[in-house]
């Protein structure tokens, strides 16, 4: 029977899944012990989540108005892509968290190109890059915890969020803290893990293990061996410079947005938090030299109005790939073990809550059933991965920049996967049909945002009758829901210092 399991690692990976886990399991006889070195401090930056991470952090128990006190959260309302299409100053286009008007109701990027093609499709057909442009919060005073008027997740500071889910999991639902050094692991004859060796609490028996060692991959990576297979060939990234700014005054208006710049061979995040901003370089080493990095993200900081004098910029490598396996034998790794694809779309939370999420629903009761449960969540996680990276891949493909061997070689490497999408949309937009699992990484939506936000053309035929006035009248309900919403809706900054003196009222 499965009764014990022990996480190794902590952060936001380790966390998370203890945290859903024992929520999930509570009453039962299932032990959740979490091992964490006290010597080795967390990687976690400033960092993003999808609306997902609402419905998580509700799973868990917690408060969002602690939440928001705790972890230095704002709200995110989606991305905001500059430079991307040509490297123009006025160039930018808008990925919100909200489904367009209509959608699904009526062929909207036809229309949109029919009727008004001058316009960014978002912004015609979704009230929430109006919401962004003038920092407008998702939510009023009186929407409760966890509830919305426009489609949500958060910005927040990975390094307080684990310590804020380590005090729910510990006081809340019984998980077993550890601190720890792992030194070695102990297998049975089958090669299943038996109990790994502390430092100094000895041998910690268990019956499933869950990896979450970051980077390192202690037990899956360097135990298994399990190899990582690398996708340096289709995405280039494999360094970033990540700095906090201040900023100049106390009520400096915070983005609902994150924004990408991007730059000759890489391109630069920026995230609102209520007391700074969180500021990175991310960049391909073999296309730019880490001063040359360095001196592309100080000249945009001091652009943005930041200042001059900004700390020595942290310096992370990695290489970006995912495991051959992530749940091998007793052992499934989750974050940073299981692989790392740059943050482009703050991918790799998600891919923490899904597979979480998955390990706690589909729990295996013996160990018999435990292979079974293995194969389907290395299916299903194979293909989020690969979902994951056609996705970014999406955003360099469709560039029209060529002022630099970055762009250039973007260009010339495209999954196939991606390929095959990419010769149907030359005549339709992308539609449910194309991403058929119930639970995608991204939607037809998402994909649409993108492509006809990088200015991709699709040669529809003629138009079904009809199809004019339908999509004419959900552009007309976008536009009065923006005008609606701008005058209902407080700020960023209003709404979360609210949060932090009054709270938001409860379910």
């Amino acid at each position: 029977m499965v009764r014990r399991i022990v996480i190794v690692g902590g952060g936001s990976a380790g966390w998370l899944t203890a945290g859903l886990i024992a929520a999930e399991h509570q009453g039962s006889a299932l032990q959740v012990t979490l091992i964490e070195s006290p010597d080795i401090p967390p990687i976690g930056v400033g960092e993003g989540t999808w609306p997902s991470m609402r419905d998580t952090l509700r799973r868990i128990g917690v408060s969002e108005s602690d939440f928001f006190r705790e972890c230095d959260a704002s709200f995110k309302q989606g991305s905001r892509f500059n430079r991307w299409v040509d490297g123009a100053d006025h160039d930018y286009y808008f990925h919100p968290f909200v489904l367009p008007q209509g959608y699904g109701e009526v062929n909207l990027p036809e229309q949109w190109q029919a009727q008004h093609p001058q316009v960014p499709f978002a912004d015609l057909v979704s009230f929430q890059p109006h919401l962004c442009v003038n920092g407008r919060a998702p939510k009023q005073v009186v929407t409760p915890e966890f509830s919305s008027v426009a489609n949500y997740g958060y910005h927040l500071d990975a390094g307080k969020f684990g310590l804020f889910l380590r005090k729910h999991c510990l006081e809340k639902l019984g998980v077993v803290f550890v601190a720890d050094n792992v030194t070695g692991v102990n297998a049975h004859d089958n090669g299943d893990i038996a109990s790994l060796r502390t430092a100094a609490h000895g041998a910690l028996e268990g019956d499933l293990f869950i990896d979450c060692t970051g980077m390192q991959s202690l037990l899956l990576g360097q135990h298994y061996q399990v190899p990582l297979i690398s996708q340096r060939h289709v995405l280039y990234n494999d360094s970033a410079l990540a700095v906090q700014i201040p900023y100049p005054g106390d009520d400096t208006p915070i983005a609902s947005q994150t924004s990408s710049t991007a730059q000759s061979a890489g391109w630069i995040w920026d995230i609102g938090l209520p007391t700074r901003r969180g500021t990175g370089h991310v960049y391909s080493s073999a296309h730019i030299s880490d001063d040359q990095a360095e001196a592309e993200l100080r000249r945009y900081i001091v652009d943005t109005g930041g200042p001059t004098d900004i700390p020595q910029p942290r310096k992370l490598s990695f290489n970006p790939g995912y495991r051959a396996e992530f749940w091998h034998r007793n052992c499934v790794a989750i974050g940073l073990s299981a692989g790392f694809i740059e943050p482009l779309e703050a991918s790799a939370l998600a891919l923490v809550e899904m597979s979480a999420a998955m390990v706690s629903d589909d729990l295996p009761a013996t160990r018999e059933a435990m292979a079974i449960v293995a194969r389907r969540f290395n299916e299903a996680f194979t293909y989020r991965w690969e979902r994951v990276i056609d996705f970014l891949k999406l955003h360099y493909v469709l560039s029209r920049r060529r002022d630099s061997a970055y762009w250039r070689d973007n260009t010339e490497t495209v999954p196939e996967r991606l390929a095959e999408l990419l010769t149907l949309w030359r005549h339709r937009a992308p539609s449910r049909s194309d991403f058929y699992r119930i639970e995608e990484v991204f939607p037809s939506a998402s994909y649409q945002y993108v492509l006809y936000g990088m200015g991709f053309r699709s040669q529809f035929g003629a138009a079904k009758p009809g199809q004019a006035a339908m999509a004419d009248s959900y552009f007309r309900e976008a536009a009065t829901l923006t005008h609606k919403m701008m005058g209902a809706l407080p700020s960023n900054r209003a709404l979360i210092d609210h949060i932090k003196r009054h709270g938001l009222q409860k379910i």
